[in-house]
């Protein structure tokens, strides 16, 4: 009983002090995120109260639930115009940095870790990707602008896909003797084509149901039960999840845009979006899966050898050096000089590459377990040097050294300007909407 009861007093304590994290975030710059890992560290690997393994297939499972949340939380606050401007970028970056990361990761643990070729591509894959989980919240904190955000948001889900589907693709690859390059490259068009039109469909169709939901009983939470479909029906066909979560999102969050076009071909329906109540009920949904996955993620990192994780910040460290030049040459110089060093800090690893450096190990492949271990920490080290980065952009050397290097950028906007939820220009833009995502 009394363990119960500091579990409960616990929860409680991890809620009060998240928001705290958050306050402290405006004056310090220290993320939240950071904060949290680091009590899941404590928890975990340091004093060893708690253990992954007592949580079971819960743990995944959770996991998986709160990046399906964030992303459709997020995609709510992405307007048409924004992605209009931003989407060519995004996808620009997401392959330019996916590149460059899968090749230098590949590279090191060729050379360094002693890997055979494909399967340090493979590890090369694993981590490619940004984590949409951290990358989100930390932007939203950082006021950053609505461009700069939608080509983040974008970069990390795209990453995601790639990172999965590549990897997978090497991993069966390997055990069936070969890799065929060209199914791999049409199962990447079809899972973002085929999935982005399964989240569009569902956001139409559950735009026209709305209203008529609202009428129910705690009817609120069936918006959240129905993205949860979205994501699920997605998988099973074999396509991307979280791009479908991410579409349907934006479809919700826009139905200004796509609600007059279906008006006026059949005058009966009638699309509705989200209301600022559903909104806000949404942001706290998120704000607290948020800072429950964050300790989980702390917990999760294992220390059961040193060379792992000197490989795991060798790479980290190589990786943050080379996000530098990828946002310099991959991003317009139309992106404000503050967003743009804001983006060369932010290279998390996250949830992806935790879940995938996990099969090589399940499937007897050599070097399993060097690969989960030393992925799991390029994730604490990356979510370490973006917190640091970020927090030493702001008057010092390193910001300096930052400024410099994007030289040429446009000028910063004024603080608090260009944010996700600032008015957009054009008729079917013209609503208010709020940051949405809290922390």
């Amino acid at each position: 009983m009394m363990t119960s009861a500091l579990v409960i007093a616990f929860i409680g304590a991890l809620i009060f002090g998240a928001h705290l994290f958050v306050g402290m975030f405006s004056r310090t710059r220290v993320p939240d995120v950071l904060l949290l890992i680091v009590i899941g560290l404590i928890l975990g690997p340091v004093l060893h109260l708690v253990r992954p393994e007592q949580f079971g297939i819960v743990g995944p499972v959770f996991t998986t639930v709160t990046l399906v949340f964030i992303l459709f939380e997020s995609g709510t606050e992405l307007k048409i115009g924004t992605l209009r401007s931003a989407f060519g970028g995004s996808l620009i970056l997401a392959v330019l940095n996916f590149t460059v990361t899968t090749v230098v990761v590949a590279v090191v643990a060729w050379k360094m870790a002693h890997l055979e070729p494909m399967i340090a591509l493979m590890l090369g894959a694993m981590l490619g990707g940004t984590s949409p989980a951290i990358v989100i919240p930390m932007s939203t904190q950082l006021k950053m602008g609505r461009d700069a955000s939608a080509m983040l948001f974008l970069e990390s889900a795209v990453g995601d896909v790639l990172s999965i589907l590549i990897a997978l693709a090497i991993l069966d690859g390997r055990r069936v003797g070969a890799i065929h390059w060209g199914p791999v490259a049409g199962s990447l068009v079809a899972s973002f084509l085929i999935a982005a039109c399964i989240g569009a469909l569902g956001a139409i169709f559950w735009s026209n149901l709305l209203s008529r939901v609202r009428t129910l009983q705690n009817g609120m939470f069936t918006t959240v039960a129905f993205v949860f479909l979205v994501f699920g029906i997605t998988e099973m066909l074999g396509y991307s999840g979280v791009i479908a979560a991410l579409v349907f999102g934006i479809g919700l969050g826009n139905v200004a845009w796509h609600g007059a076009l279906i008006s006026k071909k059949f005058p009966s329906l009638e699309p509705v979006g989200l209301n600022e109540r559903e909104k806000t009920f949404f942001g706290e949904i998120v704000f607290l899966l948020k800072t429950f996955f964050f300790v989980y993620i702390g917990l999760s990192i294992q220390f059961k050898n040193f060379w792992w994780i000197t490989i795991g910040l060798t790479i980290a460290a190589l990786l943050f050096v080379l996000r530098i030049p990828v946002v310099r040459f991959g991003v317009s110089t139309v992106i404000p000089k503050m967003d743009a060093t804001r983006m060369a800090a932010m290279a998390p690893k996250g949830l992806a590459a935790a879940v995938l450096a996990s099969l090589p190990l399940q499937q007897g492949v050599p070097g399993g377990e060097l690969i989960q271990n030393s992925t799991y920490a390029v994730v604490l080290f990356s979510v370490i040097l973006t917190s640091l980065l970020v927090f030493l952009q702001d008057r010092t050397p390193v910001g300096r050294l930052y400024r410099f290097i994007f030289k040429g950028f446009a000028k910063d906007e004024p603080e608090g300007c260009g944010e996700m939820g600032e008015v957009v220009g054009g008729a079917e833009e013209d609503e208010v909407v709020g940051t949405g995502t809290a922390g």
